[in-house]
């Protein structure tokens, strides 16, 4: 999960451990939006997607993974999911931000994280050709990309994996409320419908708050206006209880059993979600 493991001391907010943390989420922050071609043959969690999902080529293979896994560990999407996430087709974006689900190859692809797909055997061939290029532009490099991504053959007629449920996933998520998404997961009782409620049932009740109204006001908000958000969030998560308490249950002790405070999505109010997100004033993320 990127860099969530940085500091060996994640077994409470004390504050040598706060104060370092703060220091590598700032520096965190200010490395996104300076990527133009990142190849993806590889597991992209946390740190990974924020290091490549905002670069203008991006290249899957049918070994990549996609995830976004933050509210199991009482964190959100930090890595500027709040810009990218919402800007996916329909609300796939808020989908894969509430529950995690992981996406694999093609369907990296198809989601519209990645730009291009290539066989993961002709990577090499594929950076030769780029580096090759003499005067290299946007327009050029997309050229040798696409002729890659054409000549591609692996799970080419493959279904994307969601394509069956995204109907269902546009209207479910569509709504201003957790509460509500969880209500629509209920009402539709498919089998579909219940293992996504089974599994944002396990996520923190305040991470899946903060990262819906993350994505809701990210999708009309520039990059850097999102990274300033996103910032002010991992601050206030630092200080706070469950990132430590997902850490410890999830990657420390191992127990998958972590204890959220609150428990319940009821008693995180508008008022506790209004602290997240204020500002830092003089101490804000600076781009």
């Amino acid at each position: 999960m990127g860099g969530v493991m940085r500091t060996p001391e994640l077994r409470g907010p004390t504050d040598r451990t706060v104060r370092t943390d703060r220091q590598y989420l700032r520096e965190k922050q200010q490395l996104r939006g300076f990527n133009s071609f990142k190849r993806t043959n590889i597991i992209l969690q946390h740190l990974g997607v924020g290091l490549s999902v905002h670069g203008q080529f991006r290249v899957a293979t049918e070994k990549s993974l996609f995830a976004m896994p933050e509210t199991a560990i009482g964190l959100f999407p930090d890595v500027g999911g709040g810009y990218f996430l919402p800007r996916l087709q329909g609300k796939l974006g808020y989908f894969l931000a509430l529950t995690g689900f992981r996406l694999k190859g093609r369907d990296v692809y198809r989601a519209g994280i990645a730009t291009h797909f290539v066989d993961s055997e002709k990577l090499d061939m594929l950076e030769e050709d780029l580096l090759a290029l003499k005067s290299p532009s946007k327009e050029n490099i997309a050229d040798v990309l696409a002729s890659y991504h054409t000549k591609s053959k692996i799970d080419q007629d493959k279904p994307f994996i969601l394509e069956e449920h995204m109907d269902k996933i546009n209207s479910w998520f569509s709504a201003n409320t957790v509460e509500k998404i969880i209500e629509n997961l209920q009402q539709d009782g498919s089998s579909f419908a219940l293992e996504q409620l089974k599994v944002i049932n396990k996520m923190s009740p305040t991470s899946l708050k903060i990262t819906l109204r993350q994505l809701m006001e990210g999708s009309s908000k520039t990059l850097k206006e999102v990274l300033t958000m996103e910032y002010r969030l991992s601050q206030s998560c630092m200080g706070g209880h469950d990132f430590h308490e997902g850490v410890r249950a999830v990657l420390i002790d191992k127990d998958q059993s972590p204890k959220w405070k609150p428990n319940d999505l009821k008693e995180v109010t508008d008022e506790d979600l209004n602290n997240h997100f204020k500002s830092l004033g003089s101490n804000d993320l600076k781009l």
